[in-house]
């Protein structure tokens, strides 16, 4: 599985317009949609976890990394993809999650995980130990840094089941406190060629030979980033000089983050730039709530509501539990951001069984209806109800309204790349 990346990134250092999607998402419905669209296409996709999201004390889904594993594997079957296709990586994994303690103690606890993630069949795995511990600087030095990736590659490699199938990333684009900072055009600044060619050169001297082998990978900032309710676009005439940079990494190309909500010329742009590894996660839960929202309005309108209106159930939520929005959205009218910020931290909530029971109630409101295409082009796009219609009978139109949605924030990402058997999906 490994391979295919590797052959992604020596296609993009060949001069090809090659890049690989990864949906960073633990979503079902998500996953679900986004392995639809890979099948379709005949390509191969990442399906990543968080260091935050996934670990061996389980996360904010509960799940640890042989959890997660089989969750993605099991929709996997389901969809009938080639499992060949299906790629599994962890993202940011690090002392992240255990940073309010001690650095000894969170890295401890970083070793197992990332050895764990290596055991469970992660392939792909990006080592991020930018952020300080107890006592020590928010954002730590490339040294620093680049030591502790180190150990834990180490950990992943010893753990892993066929270590020479391992990818490893390095390098992190997290902001620095206070969030991104714009120039004088409101744009956002690349990482310069001289701090990227630092992180790698402080990653050559802390590495072993046997990690370094690995590294296919290096996390910059391109220049893409969203704030809560603006997205920061690529400025397409503008070469950072990145992959330059690169020369001496013939096996290396560069991951971008925080790819989301951008114009769909600006993948293969990324591409072009060198950055053969692109990550989308917010964009996709932020369509799939648009749809059902969406739903929601129009079982109001037609008088099919049975329940409590969805966007009521989730206020609820999150009032009564703040803390997987509060600290992100300051200012401006926050219960806007709560249901429709960009960053989509409505998405830590769906999991919870009050709003799984409000979204079962909309479909179920919804079963056996008429959705004439007047009714739902009050809120969905024409575009999306033609995918939908072609792709499911009545009965299952919303549930293909929403898959629709979601491939849609999807769809530019599955670059037009030489790919066998490859076909659009169903018009």
């Amino acid at each position: 599985m490994a391979d295919i990346l590797r052959e992604v990134v020596a296609r993009n250092r060949a001069g090809q317009r090659a890049a690989i999607p990864s949906v960073c998402s633990a979503h079902p419905d998500v996953l679900r949609a986004s392995l639809e669209l890979a099948r379709d296409l005949g390509q191969a996709v990442v399906i990543e976890a968080t260091s935050n999201q996934v670990n061996q004390d389980g996360g904010y889904t509960g799940m640890r990394p042989e959890d997660f594993v089989r969750f993605v594997r099991g929709i996997a079957q389901e969809v009938a993809i080639d499992p060949a296709l299906v790629l599994l990586g962890g993202d940011h994994l690090g002392p992240q999650a255990w940073r309010r303690g001690d650095a000894a103690t969170a890295m401890a606890k970083a070793h197992r995980m990332v050895a764990d993630y290596a055991a469970a069949g992660f392939t792909k795995i990006h080592l991020d130990c930018s952020e300080g511990c107890a006592g020590e600087p928010a954002q730590l030095p490339d040294a620093v840094c680049a030591a502790r990736a180190a150990e834990l590659a180490e950990s992943a490699l010893d753990a892993a089941p066929d270590p020479a199938r391992l990818i490893l990333v390095v390098g992190t684009e997290v902001p620095p406190p206070g969030g991104a900072r714009t120039d004088d055009h409101g744009d956002i600044p690349p990482t310069t060629p001289e701090a990227a060619r630092a992180t790698l050169q402080a990653h050559q001297a802390a590495f072993s030979a046997r990690a370094l082998a690995q590294v296919a990978g290096l996390v910059v900032q391109p220049g893409v980033e969203f704030s809560p309710m603006e997205v920061h676009r690529l400025p397409m005439a503008r070469d950072p000089g990145l992959r330059a940079v690169l020369d001496d990494w013939p096996g290396l190309c560069l991951e971008a983050h925080s790819t989301d909500y951008q114009h769909p010329a600006v993948y293969p742009r990324l591409a072009e730039l060198g950055f053969a590894f692109q990550k989308v996660g917010p964009a996709l839960t932020f369509a799939w709530r648009q749809a059902v929202y969406a739903l929601d309005l129009l079982r109001g309108l037609a008088g099919w509501q049975t329940g409590p209106a969805l966007p009521e159930v989730m206020e609820r939520l999150m009032l009564a539990a703040p803390g997987n929005w509060q600290g992100h959205y300051h200012g401006g009218d926050l219960r806007l951001a709560r249901h429709f910020g960009l960053a989509d931290r409505i998405r830590y909530y769906w999991p919870q069984p009050e709003a799984q029971a409000a979204v079962a109630g909309l479909f179920a409101d919804l079963a056996g209806q008429a959705l004439p295409a007047p009714l739902l082009e009050q809120v969905f796009a024409p575009d999306i109800i033609a995918v939908a219609v072609a792709a499911a009978g009545e009965d299952a139109l919303p549930q293909a309204l929403v898959r629709a949605q979601v491939q849609a924030a999807l769809r530019p990402y599955f670059l037009d790349s030489p790919t066998p058997n490859g076909k659009e999906p169903r018009p």
